[in-house]
């Protein structure tokens, strides 16, 4: 079977000042539709670089990001825009909440960006609403919510498109152990229910074991949890 996301190669240097920064030193790996795979790793082991290329966020020096069969390489950047819009759910540690907008608008604004305007699914809407607890939350702005319910507000936005894939980065990272838990709840959720292909960025073991696989990164390359130190999980 054909993978639906595939790293083959792939190649990433941050040039600092005059120097060179390696954050991917040939990465190569492979997910299947469906699966829940948690990236995991310390701070400066190359996954957050990662994400940002299996998202067409940016590109790599080398290598070649392939989703559902589309090369990122051969794509223009409006060509990976379209892609992102239509394929890809990202959640992300910061929020990245609008200040003006409601939680409810929060949400919608994926849809608009992804020019749904007139085919809103409001059964769908509610359904993920109430699986993340924001009924009552959704007339607030992001100042009137707490981090976990931003965080929340965030992952329904990622998912109301009904996203082939999800791309979440470190989204417990900010979060008390109960909205983590909610968060990661409903990613499995996504992953389980809804079918979502979920890819899990995090440097937390426990939230990593949430994932049907998980690939341990550090230094720009991927490592057997035996080589990874912080590993304490199950695997």
């Amino acid at each position: 079977m054909a993978a639906f996301i595939e790293a083959v190669d792939l190649h990433k240097t941050y040039h600092v000042g005059k120097v060179d920064v390696p954050a991917l030193r040939g990465i190569s790996f492979s997910i299947q539709k469906g699966e829940f795979v948690s990236v995991v790793g310390p701070s400066g082991s190359g996954k957050s670089t990662l994400f940002y290329l299996l998202g067409g966020l940016t590109r790599a020096d080398s290598g070649h990001v392939i989703v559902d069969g589309d090369d990122f390489a051969k794509l223009s950047d409006a060509e990976r825009t379209r892609m992102r819009k239509r394929k890809i759910g990202f959640v992300f540690q910061k929020f990245n909440l609008l200040p003006t907008l409601d939680a409810r608008s929060n949400i919608n604004i994926a849809l608009d960006i992804a020019g749904a305007n007139g085919t809103r699914d409001a059964a769908y809407f509610d359904k993920i609403v109430g699986l993340l607890g924001l009924e009552k939350r959704l007339p607030h702005r992001p100042s009137e919510l707490s981090g976990g319910e931003q965080q929340r507000v965030a992952l329904a936005r990622a998912l109301i498109n009904k996203p082939a894939i999800v791309l979440a980065d470190e989204p417990t990272g900010n979060l008390d152990s109960a909205n983590s838990e909610i968060v990661l709840n409903m990613l499995r959720h996504s992953n389980r229910e809804l079918g979502q292909t979920v890819l899990m960025i995090t440097h937390n073991p426990e939230a990593a074991e949430y994932g049907d696989r998980v690939i341990h990164m550090r230094d720009g390359e991927i490592v057997a949890p035996e080589r990874d130190p912080q590993w304490t999980g199950h695997h």
